[in-house]
């Protein structure tokens, strides 16, 4: 309040997202089943509560594509009813997994993840503007191409107001001035006329319908928990600043508690319109996210005729131009990817053809961080050495040196080391440079003295840190 400019800003922001978020959430509500009300309510309820118990400032929480998918199958079967109870259950869920730190695990997805993320989200925005340029009057074509140029060119002359916003009202006036016919967003589904009221779903209070929701909603609240800290962490990326995961964690779970008591289908952060509020349109605080709320219901509720008439075609070009905005172009370059380890680039590229295969941004991530975990251990495990050193003779001994980090993947070729028939009386193994992480390493460290104890001689292993000789003295021996 205190920064005119910053206060505009934010005003502007929101009211484009209000105008972005209105056939999406129709859009989504028809992925789940149910009625584009639900969705739209959902955006609102969404929007406002998040700006208030988030933890991400600027980041905007709307009914989505992704939670849409996960529990359509509960309204188609179940009906209403367990739609609304499954949404609050996620939320609960979302709650509980918040207050137990499940934030901090954002920490072991690499950056080779984030990049397939974004690249994928890009790719699934624009695809999920096509059904709107095939099969449609050839206007469409001309109203998206001068809104990409108004986009393109406004911000060069002035950042005063937003250029989506300028871009929406002016097609818009010359649709109607024009009296042209093209698809609107009216044509997108009906819009509510009266405020969302509180609801409580009418299902039976038991184990049964426990058994029916909770599957579902576990569902929903991981996929939703997951989607959000990953906006939050990009949005971090772009304003170069902290936001407080654990509490974007439960607040996310507050929000969908809410939505589900007033009717809304549920949801979590969206890529899409977070990047038209924070790098298109500049916004950088809650009042963005809480007006976009309350633009949303001011327009579906008071203005329904005149968003209904707004073009899609406008809102296509908004969306095209997020889209090419989120893409990472860097990642792509030639010489990146001449640069950038094979690993890596495998580990992006899985995410991103894992996601656009399921238009499912969870599984894209999951099998990501997979994919890295796996060509991770498989680069640590060859870093593992054992070295024999030849002075080591002399006293009737042989010394092993073992260079390297002992863990499941390294350790199994561990016993393949050393010259059992060979060696001396007496061999000693030296773990100064080495460390053990888990029962593998102590299994395979007991197979070792087992094959020489065969044959008559003694093994030693020495050196080991605190750490490993603590683990080697709880495991030895109690694993075979």
């Amino acid at each position: 309040m205190r920064s005119p400019r910053r206060l505009r800003t934010e005003v502007f922001a929101g009211l484009v997202v209000a105008l972005a978020l209105i056939p999406e959430a129709i859009a989504f509500s028809i992925i789940a089943g149910v009625d584009p009300r639900l969705g739209l309510f959902a955006s609102f309820t969404m929007a406002v509560t998040i700006a208030i118990v988030g933890g991400r400032p600027a980041m905007i929480s709307a009914a989505t594509g992704a939670v849409a998918l996960v529990i359509a199958p509960v309204a188609r079967e179940h009906g209403i009813d367990y739609f609304i109870a499954t949404v609050i259950l996620a939320g609960v869920i979302q709650v509980a997994l918040g207050l137990l730190g499940v934030a901090k695990l954002m920490r072991f997805i690499p950056r080779s993840v984030m990049v397939g993320f974004v690249n994928a989200l890009a790719i699934l925005i624009f695809t999920s503007q096509l059904p709107h340029l095939i099969d449609v009057p050839w206007l469409v074509y001309p109203i998206v191409a001068v809104g990409l140029l108004v986009m393109v060119l406004l911000p060069r002359l002035t950042t005063v107001v937003p250029a989506p916003l300028v871009a929406i009202v002016l097609l818009t006036g010359a649709t109607i001035i024009a009296a042209v016919k093209v698809p609107t967003v009216g044509d997108e589904g009906e819009l509510p006329e009266s405020l969302p009221s509180l609801l409580f779903p009418d299902v039976p209070l038991t184990f049964e319908t426990l058994q029916i929701i909770a599957p579902f909603a576990l569902a929903m609240a991981l996929v939703g928990l997951l989607e959000s800290l990953l906006t939050a962490k990009l949005v971090d990326d772009v304003t170069d600043t902290h936001s407080n995961k654990t509490r974007e964690a439960w607040g996310q779970g507050v929000a969908n508690v809410v939505t589900g008591f007033f009717g809304g289908m549920g949801g979590c952060a969206m890529i899409g319109q977070t990047m038209i509020n924070v790098k298109v349109s500049g916004a950088r605080t809650r009042i963005s996210t809480f007006l976009a709320g309350v633009f949303l219901l001011i327009l579906v509720v008071g203005l329904g005729d005149v968003v209904a008439i707004i073009p899609m075609g406008a809102l296509v070009a908004v969306m095209i131009m997020v889209s090419v905005g989120t893409f990472d172009w860097h990642s792509v370059k030639p010489a990146t990817l001449r640069a950038m380890p094979k690993s890596e680039t495998a580990v992006m590229l899985s995410t991103v053809v894992v996601t656009v295969a399921t238009h499912n941004l969870a599984y894209g991530v999951i099998v990501g961080v997979l994919v890295a975990m796996v060509l991770f251990a498989r680069r640590v495990a060859h870093l593992t050495t054992v070295t024999r050193l030849d002075s080591s003779d002399e006293d009737g001994e042989r010394v092993y040196a073992v260079e390297g980090e002992l863990f499941f993947a390294s350790s199994n070729d561990l016993v393949y080391q050393f010259d059992y028939a060979g060696d001396p009386d007496r061999v000693v193994i030296d773990l100064s440079r080495a460390h053990v992480w888990d029962a593998s390493t102590v299994a395979a460290m007991d197979a070792i003295a087992t094959k020489y104890a065969a044959r008559g001689k003694t093994a030693v292993f020495v050196g080991m840190n605190p750490d490993s000789e603590a683990r080697h003295r709880r495991l030895a021996g109690s694993l075979s």
